[in-house]
């Protein structure tokens, strides 16, 4: 049977795991609103330095059920220490860089760190146990919180530090966090041995490099350009491959009979779609802001300025985290889901046809906080209560890892769509942030539709002073007394 970790370190033990999650997401995030400084500080063009985005996610893509599936093996502390130190040297490298070349390639290490989501996810449910559902909730809103507030943050930190601290931060934080794993969280007693799937995983990055290649370069290469075809034809046919050796090997990476279940398969859909719309929207209304207003549609935004749209998003979504708990076990999680996808795909379709003063952007955002939030804190708990125990790391990585992967894809469709036709200046002309953000709604619109098929089971219902002792548990509010529980 499971050990019960004393109550006194369930505290500690998850906030240590905030700090994990929160590093990883803020290195998402951080580069975002400065692209445009990176690109002038690298002399390269916008479509070179979206790669300083775009490598960080397909690196996490590729290592995030990697690690998950290490960690279910040898051990979800020691592989969560062992990330969180990838995630130290891939910032050490980074703020080092001498070239854009330099940078992205240390954006790759980093990317290592997409291992942090399924590793903690697995730790909360082997030490939290009846308080798991609250703990994922509220640990699931820091990916979409964190996100939003590397963007916040950047501005000050460059204006302040300069560029170089935005990998100097996070590699001290980083640092900190896997002291502080190694220390504090108790090892695992639950696992999972197996062999590493490597061939899985080289069929993975070579179909996803050969898709987002092609998303790319579209623009400069010539959509019907031989080496475009051929990358798509390469995507196609290796994506088959992965599929086919996937299912047929001992150890998968993606486990495609997990796939079938109903609770794993749907949420992955909505986290695909989901994370198409997310990554992309946050990695260029920075760009819109800044645009120059000579443009005709820009707001001369600074770094800082740009940052600050997005606060209401992250303060909507963390605030989420804490009431989806409570609105699955009254509502379902279909949905909970559902509508947050409605609500973040209304937000697009907000942003493409209303962008002419800041208040509208400013609600946009927000309403899409509220709906990112209800869907961030609804998935990771129908995937974890869809699968065995021993199988937590491997279909939470899942999880994180489409998402990451729908994230690469948008923003690299993105990045095609925007840069499309640009004006004499270089600078992308406004009809390519309109049809790209509503292509983002139109995802968000396929993510709704895939959460109609999510299992609508309610959580059994419970009192308030049981939900004051989840979160208790946590240490967010005072415990109830033993006497009302």
């Amino acid at each position: 049977m499971p050990r019960t970790v004393p109550r006194g370190s369930r505290p500690i033990t998850f906030a240590v795991l905030a700090v994990s999650v929160a590093s990883f997401v803020l290195l998402q995030s951080l580069v975002v609103p400065v692209l445009t400084e990176t690109q002038r500080e690298f002399d390269t063009d916008q479509a070179t330095v979206t790669w300083v985005l775009t490598a960080y996610l397909l690196s996490a893509s590729i290592c995030t059920p990697l690690l998950g599936r290490l960690g279910d093996a040898v051990g979800k502390r020691r592989m969560l220490v062992i990330t969180l130190s990838a995630l130290a040297v891939g910032s050490l490298a980074a703020a080092l860089a001498p070239s854009i070349g330099w940078l992205i390639a240390a954006r790759v290490v980093q990317g290592a760190g997409g291992g942090v989501l399924p590793l903690a996810f697995g730790i909360i449910r082997d030490e939290f146990q009846e308080r798991m559902t609250t703990a994922i909730s509220v640990l699931s809103s820091l990916t979409a919180v964190g996100f939003g507030a590397g963007i916040v943050v950047a501005g000050p930190i460059v204006g302040s530090l300069g560029y170089d601290w935005l990998f100097w931060i996070p590699m001290i934080a980083t640092s900190l966090a896997a002291l502080a794993a190694l220390l504090f969280i108790p090892e695992s007693p639950v696992r999972t041995p197996g062999r590493m799937p490597v061939v899985p995983a080289i069929l993975l990055s070579v179909w996803l490099i050969a898709l987002l290649l092609a998303l790319s370069e579209g623009n400069a290469w010539g959509w019907l350009s031989g080496r475009v075809l051929g990358l798509f034809a390469v995507a196609v046919l290796v994506a088959a491959a992965w599929v086919v050796v996937e299912r047929r090997v001992p150890v998968p990476m993606i486990d495609m009979d997990m796939m079938r279940l109903r609770g794993v398969w749907t949420t992955n859909l909505v986290a695909l779609f989901v994370g198409f719309g997310m990554f992309a929207s946050f990695g260029f209304l920075p760009q819109f802001l800044q645009t120059p207003a000579s443009a005709g549609y820009g707001f001369d935004a600074t770094i800082t300025e740009s940052g600050r749209l997005l606060v209401p998003s992250a303060i909507a979504s963390f605030i989420m985290g804490f009431a989806t708990a409570r609105l699955v076990r009254a509502l379902g999680a279909r949905v909970v889901i559902g509508t947050g996808a409605v609500l973040t795909a209304a937000a697009f379709f907000s942003v493409a046809l209303w962008h002419d003063a800041t208040w509208q952007l400013y609600a946009a955002t927000t309403v899409q906080g509220v709906g990112s939030g209800l869907v961030f804190a609804s998935l990771a708990g129908v995937v974890v209560t869809s699968v065995p125990p021993a199988q937590t790391g491997v279909a939470s990585g899942m999880n994180a890892n489409i998402r990451t992967i729908g994230g690469s894809i948008g923003s690299a469709m993105m990045a095609g769509i925007v840069t499309a036709k640009v004006d004499d200046l270089g600078i992308p002309v406004e009809r390519g942030y309109t049809v790209g953000f509503f292509v983002l709604g139109c995802g968000l619109l396929l993510a709704a539709a895939a959460a109609a098929f999510v299992p609508n089971t309610h959580r059994q219902s419970t009192s308030g002073p049981l939900e004051d002792a989840d979160n208790a548990e946590l240490g967010f509010v005072p415990a109830a007394s033993p006497g009302q529980r």
